[in-house]
């Protein structure tokens, strides 16, 4: 019996799939000379096979209610990219290197105007109120599979604007099910960059992938040239 992918994902499947193969065009050149390998046309057939796995194993977490179904659909790909990899031996550093460059130069496809404009709506005072109010609805847990976060205020010196502090992180829950959990730091590192071109600094000390208690994202507003 085939598995089934979530109708909110089977929405979105044809913008999934147009992203993962922009990556593996954007990877071919660094799985030839960083990961040596010489067969790219079936390690892109085998990603997009993965791919189609990892659709059906996506937990559903409220559709276009929750910022956090935008997560799984961006970077979940990067899940079947590295199964594929670590199956032909590529080490994990080197699948790191390779989705963190190839995740950069996807999103810098995006004119700088947008992105930017991306960046100070999301560092909005409209935006923070909506992140509190998710904040606490996460705490509710309606999805089991969904993250559960606090917003936190900057207090006296501190320099960032806002910050969230995730207690519970659906990619990790999702490592743990699906037997992925070395590959998980590699997804955690994407998140400096996706910050970072549009215009946000991300501080970030600790991960519950890396064993802490909570990751403590603290955000602010990269200086404009």
């Amino acid at each position: 019996m085939a598995e089934i992918i979530h109708p909110f994902y089977e929405q979105h499947r044809g913008a999934m799939e147009a992203a993962m193969r922009h990556r593996l065009d954007l990877a071919e050149a660094m799985l030839c000379e960083s990961a040596h390998l010489s067969n790219i046309d079936g390690i892109r057939q085998e990603v997009m096979d993965e791919f189609e796995i990892v659709l059906t194993q996506m937990p559903y977490v409220g559709g276009a209610a929750s910022r956090m179904s935008d997560f799984f659909m961006r970077l979940m790909g990067f899940m079947a990219i590295s199964r594929v990899l670590r199956r032909h031996g590529v080490s994990l550093s080197v699948i790191g290197e390779i989705e963190r460059e190839t995740y950069k130069a996807q999103l810098l496809t995006v004119p700088e105007a947008e992105r930017l404009a991306s960046g100070r709506q999301f560092m909005s005072s409209e935006n923070q109120t909506l992140l509190r109010e998710q904040a606490a609805k996460s705490h509710r847990q309606e999805f089991t599979e969904d993250f559960v976060y606090d917003f936190v205020e900057p207090g006296p010196g501190d320099k960032f604007e806002f910050g969230i502090n995730y207690k519970a992180c659906g990619f990790c829950k999702f490592a743990a099910r699906h037997g992925d959990k070395e590959i998980l730091p590699n997804i955690c590192g994407l998140d400096f960059d996706a910050y970072a071109t549009r215009g946000i600094h991300l501080e970030r000390t600790q991960t519950l992938a890396g064993g802490a208690n909570h990751c403590d994202f603290r955000f602010s507003r990269l200086p404009s040239e």
